[in-house]
């Protein structure tokens, strides 16, 4: 084994990280967002057929198409690329975001969903009784209810999205799984490169995994401290 070249080869990888991160922090935190405002939408009739579209699209196609059709697809429609948007949606990153962003925010509204229904009613009444307005309730009671309840499968969901990321090498970014593909393409020894690339992913997804069951813990101390 070429100890030399593993380690050149790492720190040519870690020259990827921080396009990944950005991409999975912004994805995620523009994919919440849009989350909650899927599920805001489901309290209409109307907005529950737009919300549950809108879901059926991005949660039945493959992130990989979806990806596609931002980055080749929009750029086809002459109103697009006359319009104020084109200077974002011509750039891979703006492109590669986006695309994550919609995908992550279909997944995350039905995990939120699910968080949601998980808040005791008596919870908001009380609320209510107590003089909390509409959107006080909602950000005092529901949301850290729903959010902790909803964390362990959301866990998964950041892991999957900081896999995903991936996908964006594909138009030319160069996160980690980028530089790779570059470095196959130059020197052909693809066991230890993507081997290399999956060990900073484990790395990655096992402190996803530890932070967040440390966030369980603190937001439910009572439920850990009675399995004592």
């Amino acid at each position: 084994m070429d100890t030399v070249y593993l380690l050149d080869l790492f720190k040519k990888l870690l020259g990827g990280l921080p396009l990944t991160l950005n991409l999975a922090v912004f994805a995620l935190l523009g994919g919440f967002a849009i989350a909650l405002l899927l599920n805001l939408l489901r309290t209409t009739r109307i907005g529950n057929a737009v919300a549950g579209t809108y879901i059926f699209f991005f949660r039945g196609t493959p992130l990989l198409v979806q990806l596609f059709m931002i980055y080749f697809g929009l750029a086809q429609f002459e109103f697009v690329r006359s319009s104020f948007l084109w200077p974002l949606l011509r750039e891979p990153y703006w492109c590669g975001l986006i695309a994550l962003m919609l995908n992550d925010a279909a997944y995350t509204a039905e995990i939120l969903r699910g968080g949601l229904r998980a808040v005791p009613r008596g919870a908001q009444e009380a609320a209510r009784v107590s003089g909390m307005s509409r959107l006080q309730i909602l950000r005092r009671v529901t949301l850290p209810i729903a959010v902790r309840q909803a964390l362990p499968a959301y866990s998964n969901e950041i892991i999957s999205m900081l896999k995903s990321t991936a996908l964006v090498s594909m138009i030319s970014l160069m996160d980690v799984t980028g530089i790779a593909r570059e470095a196959v393409a130059e020197t052909w020894r693809a066991v230890e490169i993507f081997l290399c690339a999956g060990l900073i992913y484990l790395v990655l997804s096992l402190i996803i995994t530890r932070a967040t069951s440390w966030a369980e813990r603190a937001l439910s101390p009572w439920q850990f401290g009675a399995r004592q």
